[in-house]
């Protein structure tokens, strides 16, 4: 069995990168093939509505602040918390699909990101209109190790221990 450049190692299985699978893709994105482009649309329309279904229990939230009657001041500071955190958890998620992000600034974030859940959805939602979201970076790093591996592979040719020396 061989992979697209044909190389196999010596167990008989693809020698060379891999690619990483992404979520709800696996590793279709490489070719865009066996359902991309429905999974590109369930995935559309999956974070569109659980977006909306948030925005509802948000707003059930929002009620319940007013029949508790706890005041403007309150109501204010939570629903500025739920945009803020919205909007940094959008920016997060979206730049997160272009790099990797650093493991302890997520970490640090992960309370500012369970809060702006609805964010995150959105920038799901929009980045899966155009490809799987985190594709471009995938696509980036597979490409890359490819190169890298096939310039390694092409400068060793031929058996060393037959190499001519010079005298």
């Amino acid at each position: 069995m061989s992979d697209e450049n044909g190389t196999q190692d010596t167990a008989g299985s693809p020698s060379g990168p891999r690619p990483e699978p992404l979520r709800f893709f696996g590793t279709t994105w490489v070719s865009h093939d066996n359902g991309y482009a429905l999974r590109r649309i369930g995935v559309a329309v999956g974070s569109l509505a659980a977006g909306v279904a948030s925005c509802l229990v948000l707003r059930f939230a929002y009620q319940g602040l007013q029949l508790a009657d706890t005041g403007s001041f309150v109501t204010v500071l939570v629903v500025a918390m739920f945009a803020i955190c919205s909007a940094l958890a959008f920016r997060h998620t979206w730049e997160a699909f272009g790099k990797r992000p650093d493991p302890d600034r997520q970490a640090s974030l992960r309370g500012l990101l369970a809060i702006g859940f609805v964010g995150s959805l959105a920038a799901y939602f929009f980045r899966s209109l155009t490809e799987a979201p985190g594709e471009k970076l995938h696509r980036e790093e597979y490409e890359t190790a490819r190169e890298e591996y096939e310039k390694r592979s092409t400068r060793r040719t031929g058996n060393p221990s037959k190499k001519r020396r010079r005298k």
